[in-house]
């Protein structure tokens, strides 16, 4: 135990399992923990004088009880027995041999294989923060800085598992990110420029950054180097496949906040029996495909060559379906050898993991001879970098048998005549009891005593055994052991070798072949740059290859993408809800034009339920699909790229922070008015609804101005149920309305979910609630009221007309003013002190202003 502490107090915000015998045990709080988040028994030792709460497993089954560990948000120190306890004859020594985090595991057990698993440091400064994203289980390592609000950003973009930054910034952590995630923290002097790039610097055995082209990125080097020291601390010594570090840039990519990546769901659904843009556009063959197409989505480019390049691919396979096919196919068999790679290098790798890496070098030359069929230069270039490594297949092919096991240990994983001692070692192994019959054969030829018989026992191993009748005919290189009545026992030389090779023959095997094992990781290793290149290429070509089956599947078109300040679609539909209506329903297309010019703003009004907010995001996925390179659901598409897009669709109360609907509205769309840009694209769905009505309408006419006045004139669409607003359009002369077309037939609202120009009046609301099914007494009742409502309003229209900046603003009131008893109550209410005033005495003037209604009545 006072092992255990020692180690214990190094790793005191880890879970420490500690290896006694064939278990791994925890102690004390860590016990507590464990046997809840396991579901294990949780049993108590003898401390001294006290006692120690205890809870362990076997450890054979770390693979199934590790990650239920990590998965929970802990850190994992593991400390293993450094030697072994039959050759010492002290406590055995121990030490921990990793240290597995949320953010560092590379456990394709712990981490989703279509996800990706970054790791970020946080570098915070006063004007610039510095961040760095780690993928370790892929070598992907990025860097970048700015102001908070674009490391904010990013840091929901990427969504790392762990985040690492400095004890003594806390409190801005805290400001800016919720804690949900799960983070450590270091001393600060780690953050400091001069240790975290020297850091870098010998990891990289580079003099400087200029080769990288992040050296203006101060904040940032000082953000990755902590990275670096990180992955020593936790016992990565092994990091070659690490072998660059890329700058994001800012402005290669479409800005998509946080609030934008969640409304449209192009990752995940906001409801659990939903589906995100991902589940119906992923036909990718590997995993480290589908990881790339969820950057894609949510990373589209602003480089319109890179777009069209990726068009031009996706074209080519439409076009060619058969050779299409057969890629595909050959993807399928690749498996994800982006991390395979990775654990090869980090050696962390099992024999099988080896074979699936000879297996997809195999697939590389196969799909390097399809894409030659094709003529296209862009291809063809692709082609020219992929690189089978066939020396290196060819070592594998002849080192590890065809199904090795997944544990080294197992043995058996060599193949014959790789090893000549692992050959007689094994021949020695099976063929024992043959050897010692040639062997019997061998010395009574060489001695002539026909009787010679060969033995085993405990005390003296192997024994050559003569009666005395031969005793003269023993040569004298054998060594007496043991005379008994009728004979005399001997050993020899070549005896003896033989027991101890048939001894130790299964520990020697085990040993040659992790050795041999063991060497070729190390020559794997060497091609860890090329097999990264490739992973990059099979992924690329998988990710195209996942856009031509959908648009072939879901006869998506190729959209054309210009510098222009045009967006123009023709029967755009909604990827996802298309796909998840019933099968007799079609989906209803639309179309959309959007300027800078003359048609800049869209008012769209309609119906509850009518489809406003499937055309705003529809036209927001249509645009984002077309600036991945991939085909949309339109029969056409006309983008002026984009550099921002801006939705502002639901809303949720964040109680936890003690945000109302209305706050997160407000929120969100304030960060949308700072950030606009002349390419931004801006999709209101009905702000202002959180509010009283007056308040909402006001609201939304202002920003409606702000945004037809702003220099940059954005391009935007605003359903809005607040019909007030198309009076807009009188005004701002690059506003237009339209709204999404119903029919009355028998008091009954058919939706037509057709857009047409022009405002609408109405949003029968009534007709939906009764189509949901509210008791018809009171569906009788808003129709009364609503009726009543009506006729207030025209008569407050014709004696207020709208002037034309603003909508009259009218609350409705408490008290009726020109009841006397209300101004009673009123004037008593506000006479009374809540901070002073005794329970007592506050259910005395309760039933006095009771008595006061009763009197009215």
């Amino acid at each position: 135990m006072k092992q255990y502490f020692s180690i214990k107090a190094k790793y005191p915000d880890a879970i420490l399992l500690f290896r006694v015998g064939d278990f791994y045990e925890t102690f004390g709080d860590d016990a507590i923990k464990t046997s809840k988040i396991l579901g294990i028994v949780l049993t108590k030792r003898a401390n001294g004088s006290s006692n120690i709460e205890l809870a362990g497993f076997p450890y054979h089954s770390i693979d199934t009880y590790l990650p239920k560990l990590v998965k929970s948000g802990h850190r994992v120190a593991i400390c293993e027995q450094l030697e072994d306890p039959k050759l010492t004859k002290k406590i055995v020594k121990r030490g921990i041999t990793e240290m597995v985090t949320p953010g560092t595991t590379v456990s394709d057990k712990i981490i989703d294989h279509k996800q990706n698993n970054y790791l970020a440091a946080i570098n915070f400064g006063d004007e610039i923060t510095g961040v760095a994203f780690l993928e370790l289980s892929t070598g992907e390592f990025l860097i970048t800085e700015g102001k908070m609000e674009y490391v904010e950003n990013l840091i929901n973009t990427f969504n790392p598992s762990e985040i690492i930054f400095s004890k003594s910034k806390q409190n801005i952590y805290n400001q800016y990110f919720n804690g949900k995630r799960y983070t450590f923290m270091l001393d600060e002097w780690l953050f400091s420029y001069d240790f975290a790039s020297e850091k870098l610097l010998t990891h990289f055995q580079a003099k400087s950054f200029k080769g990288f082209g992040i050296d203006t990125f101060l904040s940032g080097i000082s953000a990755a180097g902590v990275i670096i020291h990180y992955l020593s601390e936790n016992k990565y010594d092994h990091l070659s496949h690490i072998s660059k570090i890329s700058r994001i840039e800012q402005d290669d990519f479409v800005w998509l906040d946080k609030f934008t990546i969640r409304n449209l769901e192009i990752l995940q659904p906001n409801h659990s029996e939903g589906k995100s843009l991902i589940d119906i556009i992923d036909f990718t063959s590997t995993p480290m495909g589908s990881r790339l197409l969820k950057r894609w989505l949510i990373l589209p480019l602003k480089d319109l060559r890179e777009i069209k390049n990726r068009q031009q691919i996706v074209e080519t396979f439409i076009k060619n379906q058969e050779i299409h096919e057969s890629i595909k196919n050959t993807l399928n068999k690749c498996g994800d050898l982006e991390r395979l790679i990775s654990r090869a290098a980090l050696r962390r790798i099992n024999p099988r993991d080896v074979k699936y890496i000879e297996k997809a070098l195999g697939c590389v030359e196969e799909i390097k001879k399809s894409i030659e069929t094709f003529k296209d230069e862009v291809l063809i270039t692709l082609s020219k970098k992929l690189n089978s490594c066939e020396l290196l297949m060819q070592k594998i092919s002849e080192t590890i048998i065809d199904d090795p096991p997944v544990q080294l240990n197992k043995g058996d994983l060599i193949k014959e005549n790789v090893n000549t001692e692992l050959d007689e070692l094994r021949l020695l192994k099976s063929n024992s009891k043959e050897y010692l019959i040639k062997l019997r054969e061998k010395e009574i030829i060489k001695t002539g005593i026909t009787s010679l018989k060969i033995g085993f026992n405990n005390i003296f191993g192997y024994y050559l055994e003569v009666t005395h009748a031969h005793k003269d005919k023993v040569p004298k290189d054998w060594n007496r052991k043991q005379t008994l009545v009728n004979a005399e026992r001997y050993i020899t030389e070549e005896l003896k070798v033989f027991e101890e090779k048939i001894l130790t023959a299964e520990e020697k095997i085990l040993e040659i072949e992790q050795n041999i094992f063991n060497d070729l990781i190390y020559e794997i290793s060497g091609y860890v740059s090329t097999i990264q290149q490739n992973a990059s290429i099979l992924s690329y070509l998988d990710c195209l290859s996942s856009f031509a089956t959908s648009a072939k599947t879901y006869k998506y078109t190729k959209p054309e993408i210009d510098q222009g300040y045009v967006i123009e679609i023709k029967d755009g539909r909604h990827p996802v809800i298309e796909k998840c209506l019933p099968l007799e329903e079609e989906y209803i297309p639309n179309d959309i034009y959007l300027n800078n010019k003359n048609q800049q703003i869209i008012i769209l009004t309609g119906p509850n339920m009518s489809g406003k907010s499937a055309i705003l995001r529809q036209t927001a996925l249509i645009v984002l699909l077309a600036q991945t390179g991939s085909y949309v659901p339109a029969t056409s598409a006309r983008i002026g790229f984009i550099d921002k897009l801006f939705t502002r669709v639901g809303a949720s109360d964040n109680i936890s922070s003690g945000e109302s609907t209305f706050m997160v509205e407000m929120m969100e769309t304030a960060s949308i008015l700072n950030n606009v840009s002349d390419r931004s694209l801006i999709l209101l769905d009905e702000i202002g609804r959180g509010t009283s009505t007056y308040d909402g309408i006001s609201i939304a006419w202002a920003i409606t101005e702000y945004l037809h006045q702003n220099e940059y004139n954005p391009k935007t669409i605003f359903a809005t149920h607040y019909h007030e607003l198309n009076e807009i359009a009188a005004t701002l002369k690059r506003v237009r309305n339209f709204n999404v077309s119903v029919k009355e037939y028998k008091n009954k609202v058919i939706f037509l979910r057709k857009l047409q120009p022009g405002g609408s009046e109405h949003s029968f609301g009534i007709h939906v609630a009764q189509m949901a099914g509210v008791p018809q007494s009171i569906i009788k009742r808003a129709t009364i009221i609503l009726e009543e409502l009506e006729k207030q309003r025209v008569n407050m229209k014709n004696e207020n007309s709208i002037s034309g900046t603003a909508p009259l603003s009218i609350q409705l009131k408490m008290f009726d003013v020109s009841d006397p008893v209300h101004e009673r109550i009123k004037n008593e209410l506000n006479k009374i002190d809540v901070n002073t005033i005794t329970p007592i005495e506050g259910l005395m003037k309760l039933s006095y202003l009771k008595n006061l209604l009763k009197k009215e009545k």
